[in-house]
């Protein structure tokens, strides 16, 4: 049967997969929900001349593969940029990576004192086996630091108890990083050239697009089309059929009129959230699995992008606000990302970023509301004065976060298993697809050998293999014979893992 591939979601992984197939001259269609962005997470959003991110993205990756896609697609486009980035807690200001004396000076002699005892505890006498996400800091950091520079931020940004979240999360975000490891990444001549030797946590460059990521998408798109791939703009897919007796997809597309189009392919990619998949497709999945499915749960985010006086209070790139006594996590300074992202050099745009839920008290504050709060916490933190901001624009993001519970992975199994028996033809895809919190370049691989398996013909690596333990899975040689460099060869497993 000749390929033709239906990919749902413009993001970084559904149109990594549409380019890299229309390079390859197969047929391929990308419907995306959004009318006027691509990019997903990734998308830059333009108001009044100034561009901001859904959060800061850096163009960073242990995969050459990765890097040699991004330089394909936006060349001379692609800035380096000098990472800078502070923790703020009670008050005060911490470099992140870590710099002893200053921290050491700011916690004071007996804080200091305390949080290395704690941390001797927690190597001498770990637990052993940990089972969520407060274990695993604790046993890498002592529970003293735990509990200054982790606990308010993590339990900020998804809502539910250090205790509540699965230590896959910790493990993911934090592998290969302790306390020894940052103080160590400080020192002269500890710094690695070599991307395979740096902990992702604490690279000081990365490239960024001028224009913001939506840049990069924007442009993969424009590529993707002119190879002769479709991308259907403002769409939101409405059904799923697969006839397994012809192996062929049948996909409903709606736009914002109730117009329906109607599209066939002979394989199904997907970056849709996995809930949402699971619960759109037809045959319809079983019951466990769709039970499975409808427990997967996800954070909710705002961005609220502040245009203030540039009074030059601070240069990083990002800030994480540790403090409990103000409800935003992240601050970012997309002026310190590109100047090009601020239209009047007397001028500054800062994105404040507060996690919810759907429908929770912040969620359903008005846009001014968010703008007077973000404004006065801004002042409250002594990063610029409330009076300096001159206006704002609020973006609500759905689903920008699957929820690590200490449940999440064995609902994930029994979809995997499903689909897998079901709906051989079905690749899933990207964070949301994957029910996988991971970044940009991850989302990105687990197209590039989704797209793979699919000119094979036949399932050569595991996208699930894919993770944020990039020393591990992401190796930089010579692949098999079909050129791939950067993704280990690995089996498709044959049952859930247990």
């Amino acid at each position: 049967m000749t390929k033709s591939v239906i990919v749902i979601g413009a993001g970084p992984a559904g149109l990594t997969a549409g380019y890299l197939l229309a390079k390859a001259k197969v047929p391929v269609v990308v419907i995306e929900a959004d009318a006027a962005n691509v990019g997903g997470l990734s998308r830059t959003i333009e108001y009044k001349g100034f561009c901001f991110d859904i959060g800061g993205h850096r163009f960073f990756s242990k995969s050459k593969e990765v890097e040699d896609f991004w330089t394909e697609i936006l060349g001379s486009d692609l800035l380096v940029r000098t990472r800078l980035s502070r923790i703020y807690y009670r008050g005060k200001f911490f470099s992140y990576p870590l710099k002893p004396i200053e921290a050491l000076y700011k916690l004071g002699i007996g804080t200091s004192i305390l949080c290395m005892l704690s941390y001797a505890k927690a190597r001498l006498s770990p637990v052993k086996t940990p089972l969520n996400f407060e274990d695993v800091v604790s046993n890498q950091f002592g529970r003293r630091l735990f509990n200054m520079f982790f606990k308010t931020y993590t339990e900020k940004v998804w809502g539910m108890s250090c205790r509540e979240i699965s230590a896959d999360w910790a493990a993911q975000r934090i592998r290969g990083l302790s306390l020894f490891s940052a103080i160590l990444n400080t020192l002269p001549g500890r710094r690695h050239h070599d991307r395979r030797k740096v902990i992702k946590t604490l690279i000081d460059r990365f490239r960024y697009p001028r224009r913001g990521p939506g840049m990069m998408w924007t442009e993969c798109a424009r590529k993707m089309e002119s190879l002769g791939g479709r991308l259907l703009m403002g769409h939101r897919v409405a059904s799923c059929r697969w006839d397994s007796k012809k192996g062929l997809w049948s996909i409903t597309a709606r736009d914002a009129n109730g117009h329906e189009t109607i599209l066939e392919g002979s394989d199904l990619i997907s970056s849709a959230p996995l809930r949402e998949l699971m619960n759109g497709l037809t045959p319809p999945p079983s019951p466990d699995s769709i039970t499975a499915a409808n427990h997967l749960r996800y954070r909710d985010f705002l961005m609220v992008a502040l245009i203030a006086n540039d009074a030059h209070r601070f240069n990083d790139n990002w800030i994480y606000i540790h403090d409990p006594s103000v409800k935003v996590g992240r601050v970012q300074n997309f002026k310190a990302w590109s100047p090009e992202m601020v239209p009047d050099p007397s001028l500054a745009c800062f994105g404040m970023e507060y996690f919810c839920f759907e429908g929770d008290s912040l969620w359903t504050m008005s846009d001014a509301e968010l703008i007077k709060l973000a404004a006065h916490e801004m002042h409250q933190m002594g990063l610029i004065r409330s009076l300096d901001v001159q206006d704002g624009r609020v973006v609500r993001q759905q689903k920008a976060y699957p929820v690590y519970d200490t449940d999440y992975q064995r609902h994930v199994d029994r979809i995997r298993a499903e689909l897998a028996a079901s709906y051989p033809t079905l690749h899933v895809v990207g964070r949301n697809g994957m029910h996988k919190y991971n970044n940009q370049d991850h989302a990105m691989m687990t197209a590039m050998v989704t797209v793979k398996n699919i000119l094979a013909g036949k399932m050569l690596w595991n996208p699930w293999a894919v993770n944020q333990d990039a020393e591990y899975h992401e190796e930089e040689h010579e692949g098999p014979s079909s050129g791939t460099s950067g993704l280990r060869h690995v089996p498709m497993p044959t049952k859930p893992r247990e």
